[in-house]
């Protein structure tokens, strides 16, 4: 049995992230129970930050975080790219409401008329049966999943902490004054603090250790590449939301990515894409761009998991001693990771909560997993 102080599931970026910021304090080992990190959300994402997406403590997240890919350096974890948010008559007032949330930690914030939204989007579809308003927010950040997730891993083995890839857990069972975790591979683990950040399979891991799950909900979102218009570079063209959750499409490799905005209930799984929702998405395309969709370049589909009030749940459990939940960091997981890591540190360590949080508007009562079971 190999012992360590913090033992993490999930080698998603919840668990990377948080257990980066732990290697300070101790010995970590992570469990991932696919080949690879970030398998089935983080790195399924379309991997752009931005304050159009979430409640207010997810905006606060992510703003607070905006300094860590920054900092890193261009191009190294981040670059910076505009998102445009668009409307159809009817989406309107959604759109002001949604400038109104996103002023409060964007100076940047410019309505669009007609022509400057095409001239961000050329094939944006525009006019009375289309769109007819935008609001360009010029500081959004394309983030390099992968790097991030990599960066994290070497912080957690240069401090002489583990990433085991290929460790799917099938036992969890409190062991003397900690825990202990055995693997489809044979291997047997413990330690003090276990640190469930399983993603969407975070509520079986509990129900493994005995602990009372959260109801999380993993939802299915599917995205779709298609081809631009030819001879048209992509590159600095924007990521483009409708107010209301019905359609993005966004540069990806010199060709667009696109998706309809679904959220399909699902169980844990490795989440492929349905020939409906394919369908959709490209319908959305041609419903919301000028663009034919003659084929589909490429397809797949990943889980988005939640809470009940879609607030990330980062705490221990108050019937478990030394079990500590991370979950429900839905769609919005890569882009609130450094702020929800030093969130965790503080938690887990029993640190002064973070002055920086604090002035975000984060709170610690705002993570606690038992609002769950109180609602």
């Amino acid at each position: 049995m190999t012992g360590a102080d913090f033992l993490i599931i999930g080698g998603g970026v919840a668990g990377l992230s948080a257990g980066a910021r732990l290697s300070r304090h101790g010995r970590v080992v992570v469990l991932e129970g696919e080949h690879a990190l970030g398998h089935h959300s983080s790195g399924r994402s379309a991997t752009f930050s931005h304050f159009g997406i979430g409640n207010r403590l997810v905006r606060a997240l992510t703003a607070h975080s905006r300094a860590f890919f920054i900092d890193a350096g261009e191009d190294v974890l981040c670059r910076r790219s505009p998102a445009l948010f668009v409307a159809t008559e009817e989406m309107v007032p959604t759109l002001d409401a949604l400038a109104l949330d996103m002023a409060v930690h964007s100076g940047s914030l410019a309505p669009q008329s007609e022509a400057e939204m095409l001239g961000l989007f050329p094939p944006l579809r525009t006019g009375p049966d289309a769109v007819v308003a935008g609001l360009l927010d010029p500081d959004g950040l394309r983030l390099d999943s992968d790097a991030l997730l990599q960066a994290y891993a070497r912080t957690i083995r240069d401090a002489g902490g583990k990433v085991a890839i290929g460790q799917r857990v099938h036992a969890v069972r409190p062991d003397g004054a900690g825990w202990r975790v055995e693997t489809d591979e044979g291997e047997s683990w413990s330690a003090p603090i276990l640190i469930n950040a399983a993603g969407a399979w975070a509520d079986e891991i509990a129900a493994l250790a005995g602990v009372r799950p959260l109801g999380l909900r993993p939802l299915r979102r599917t995205i779709i590449v298609v081809d631009p218009p030819q001879g048209a570079e992509v590159r600095d063209w924007p990521f483009v939301k409708t107010a209301v959750d019905d359609f993005y499409i966004l540069p990806e490799s010199g060709r667009l990515m696109a998706s309809p905005v679904d959220e399909v209930e699902s169980g844990p799984c490795d989440a492929q894409p349905e020939e409906f929702d394919v369908a959709l998405a490209a319908w959305k395309v041609e419903r919301y761009t000028t663009l034919p969709v003659a084929r589909i370049v490429h397809r797949w589909a990943g889980l988005r998991t939640f809470t009940a009030d879609r607030t990330p749940a980062a705490g221990f459990d108050a019937q478990a001693p030394g079990f500590f939940w991370l979950a429900g960091q839905g769609g919005f997981g890569l882009q609130t990771a450094p702020a929800m890591a030093e969130a965790v540190e503080a938690l887990v360590t029993g640190a002064d909560w973070p002055d920086v949080l604090a002035q975000a508007g984060v709170a610690a009562r705002d993570l606690r997993p038992e609002r769950l079971h109180e609602a």
